[in-house]
């Protein structure tokens, strides 16, 4: 029976070169992996269909991919089945069966992503690989004034990497929060879509603000003139981690 269904996928992209999966084979990607897995366990070539296409680095939680299958397997059981051919960085959270015809990356309606921060005097090595360091204090208060200017539909023409090759530049946030737990502080993103880079280079905006290089009433200014040298740096992947992707129906 001939399927496509629809997989949430959570990873800790550390060891990969990014979810996309690399023509040279030598590059080891999440996308590499879960096709691999795939292939193995149905006995059948399968190529994933990613919703979100994370940086090296870059983790998730709830990352969307879709397969097609010809199996009698229960939707429910793909999870456990999957897991068990996957590298222990790599789990499978979720399956659902969907029309022939759909595609996690145009059909997705909403993403969410966090940008972990880690602020305090000294680095710590168990956080590394998950977060942003960043040794100066961080004024939480002023980040949070700033980050609402990105509130809206806005041109983020100034927010998005050279390599970005979206059609239009115009998206829509719904939400942001920045908050602070002891020497953590998360940036928490809700919007339509994010072009290339355009969450790291929100987060890095935002610490220039916190430190006081970036006043916060300047950023609806900073966001209208779509000029990538007026916002802040690119911040670094590890602290970034795409947390859920949402459809209509699913």
């Amino acid at each position: 029976m001939k399927r496509r269904v629809l997989l949430t996928v959570s990873y800790d992209g550390t060891a990969y070169s990014g979810w996309q999966k690399q023509p040279q084979e030598n590059v080891k990607t999440v996308q590499g992996e879960l096709d691999k897995a795939c292939t193995a366990f149905f006995k059948n070539k399968t190529e994933s269909i990613g919703a979100s296409r994370t940086d090296a680095g870059v983790h998730a939680l709830g990352q969307r991919a879709v397969i097609d299958i010809e199996s009698t397997i229960p939707t429910e059981r793909i999870p456990l089945a999957l897991n068990g051919a996957l590298p222990e960085d790599i789990v499978i959270t979720g399956a659902a069966d969907v029309p022939d015809g759909f595609n996690p990356r145009f059909e997705a309606v909403k993403k969410t992503y966090e940008y972990k921060i880690y602020n305090s005097k000294f680095r710590n090595p168990l956080y590394r690989n998950y977060s942003e360091y960043v040794r100066e204090p961080l004024d939480v208060e002023k980040m949070q004034t700033a980050a609402e200017a990105f509130v809206g539909e806005h041109d983020f023409k100034g927010f998005c990497s050279s390599g970005n090759s979206s059609k239009t530049t115009v998206r829509t946030i719904y939400d942001i929060s920045v908050t602070r737990k002891d020497d953590f502080i998360v940036i928490r993103v809700t919007g339509n879509g994010f072009l290339y880079n355009m969450v790291r280079i929100l987060a890095g905006t935002l610490i220039y603000c916190g430190n006081g290089k970036i006043k916060p009433e300047d950023m609806a200014e900073i966001i209208e003139s779509g000029d990538r040298q007026k916002a802040g740096k690119t911040a670094g992947p590890s602290g970034l981690t795409l947390v859920k992707i949402m459809y209509a129906n699913f």
